[in-house]
């Protein structure tokens, strides 16, 4: 288990080494400031919402392996990395938690990827992309009012032709780009960077095939996970290392 565990951790640090482009990563931030990870189940991972143990507070996702790295790469800054994301929530379902999830905890940085269940749900669960942009705004403007100072970063939702997404690939696909362009615009109007998942995804599966990136076109493999971190990691660096 223990040499498992090793080949884990260097298989990490060779992605990192190869896919991020500061060997300090956020150096803008501060000993002891927060990340904030918020979303749906890509983000949640699996994570325990209750007790003490940190084998688990993260979940097994992409934040994880931030976090994992990061934290040991930047120990003499002891950042703190909390996640919050819910499996299933939309836009309304942030704004309503926003307050106890967001704004108490007076994260320095914060990542938000949301957008797939808006999409995807059905009937009274169905938020139409301007829907979203409108609530996402919302969610953005007490953000910034309430903590001044504080860095965001936008995600772009995906989908990938795995599973189920296999067969309407075609049709969602046209519809998520809506989705994804309402962050894009988001990302302008609040001058913040924009993580694109999908790109990613889409220039990965020339690599291999998309059941290598995901399981069942929403959620990402390990390797998916992987890939997730190095692009947000090295679209994070470039935009506040400018800013």
């Amino acid at each position: 288990m223990l040499r498992r565990l090793g080949l884990l951790g260097l298989t990490l640090v060779i992605a990192f080494a190869a896919g991020a482009q500061s060997s300090d990563p956020l150096p803008f931030l501060k000993p002891r400031d927060i990340i904030l990870f918020q979303g749906d189940s890509i983000t949640d991972g699996g994570r325990w919402r209750a007790g003490s143990d940190f084998n688990h507070i993260m979940g097994q996702d992409y934040a994880y392996v931030l976090a994992a790295e990061i934290g040991a790469t930047t120990p003499q800054r002891q950042l703190v990395f909390l996640n919050r994301g819910i499996s299933g929530d939309r836009v309304p379902d942030l704004l309503a938690r926003w307050q106890t999830d967001t704004l108490d905890l007076h994260p320095q940085l914060l990542s938000i990827l949301v957008g797939v269940n808006d999409l995807m749900g059905e009937g009274p669960r169905t938020v139409t992309p301007e829907q979203y942009e409108a609530g996402y705004d919302k969610l953005l403007s007490q953000t910034v009012a309430m903590l001044p100072g504080i860095r965001i970063v936008l995600c772009q939702p995906f989908i990938l032709p795995v599973g189920k997404r296999k067969e309407s690939f075609s049709v969602l696909m046209p519809e998520m780009k809506k989705y994804q362009a309402a962050v894009d615009r988001l990302g302008v109007k609040y001058d913040l960077p924009v993580v694109h998942f999908q790109a990613a995804f889409d220039a990965a599966i020339q690599l291999a095939p998309p059941e290598h990136w995901s399981w069942d076109g929403i959620h990402p493999t390990y390797a998916g996970h992987g890939l997730m971190a190095r692009e947000w990691l090295k679209t994070v660096d470039a935009f506040y290392g400018s800013h």
